[in-house]
């Protein structure tokens, strides 16, 4: 269940229903084998992630650092995964999806660092992981779109592992709330205007809004959008996030880079999550794998 408006009364009862279901006859069947590990997050904390691989492959393999769904607030490790399967059953991706630490209890910079760290881990266990440097990847839905833009941005300026693309489904990149698309979704939708304030105000408290708020927290306050990994972008037309969405990939053009937009016409948030049949749904995720086995192709 997913109420249009979430507050924060409501952080309590998502964190319940959204959870992720029971996903080992998921596993099972698509061949997929999955170990649980626990890795440095910020500042050395433990925190834990699953690794997702095909058995149906040999060898060294490319590999995805994802970020989960849920407005910075909830979701796990599991949420959403089933839309980026494909990748790992016909692409041979090593999947690393993060059980990054969530707000409000754990407020900026956590979750992103948390991410930034899980990211250095994957780049320091490529050997023993069969994967290929070469051919790492960060993505990510919604928040977790953002978190991987946030991760793109932090690879860059750090001098950090070298990204081969980034991959942003409908990304919350922006914590002022001041495009047409905000205003529009207010009180209707998915995930609206007071939702994601909602969000934001976990994540960032009294700073949002202000000057003080990092790029790595909220990649649209970045000034400099050049020397990122190719991105794909993609929105839909009645959703919130689709004017930051646009204005994103629009200034990576604009700084020289490498972006593929899609903004869906008449597609809701998370469209391909909640409706994934539907014509509109299989055209978001046929978009995106073909990307991807586009970007991770020598």
């Amino acid at each position: 269940m997913f109420p249009p408006t979430i507050t924060p009364a409501l952080i309590d009862f998502m964190r319940t229903s959204y959870a992720s279901p029971p996903m080992a006859e998921v596993f099972a069947q698509r061949r997929i084998e999955v170990t649980e590990v626990v890795l440095p997050g910020h500042r050395g904390d433990p925190i834990t992630a699953a690794v997702l691989r095909s058995s149906e492959f040999t060898g060294v393999r490319p590999a995805v650092l994802y970020a989960h769904s849920g407005g910075l607030m909830f979701g796990d490790k599991f949420s959403g995964l089933d839309l980026v399967l494909d990748w790992v059953t016909d692409l041979g991706v090593t999947l690393l999806s993060v059980d990054y630490r969530l707000a409000p209890e754990f407020a900026d910079p956590y979750p992103r660092e948390d991410m930034y760290a899980a990211l250095e881990w994957l780049a320091g266990n490529t050997a023993a992981l069969d994967v290929r440097p070469d051919r790492v990847l960060v993505a990510g839905a919604s928040a977790g779109g953002g978190l991987a833009a946030g991760v793109a941005l932090a690879a860059r300026d750090r001098g950090g592992p070298r990204l081969r693309g980034q991959v942003l489904d409908y990304p919350m990149l922006d914590d002022r709330c001041i495009t047409a698309s905000t205003e529009q979704f207010d009180g209707i939708g998915v995930w609206d205007r007071v939702s994601n304030e909602t969000g934001w105000e976990a994540l960032l408290g009294a700073l949002r809004g202000s000057d003080e708020v990092s790029p790595y927290a909220a990649p649209s306050r970045a000034v400099d959008l050049t020397g990122l990994p190719p991105a794909f972008i993609d929105v839909g037309s009645a959703e919130i996030f689709r004017d930051e969405a646009i204005e994103y990939a629009d200034r990576i053009w604009r700084a020289g880079g490498d972006a593929e937009l899609h903004v869906w016409a008449g597609a809701f948030h998370a469209c391909d999550i909640f409706a994934p049949h539907t014509n509109v749904g299989r055209s978001m995720i046929r978009a995106r794998n073909t990307w991807v086995e586009k970007i991770l192709a020598d």
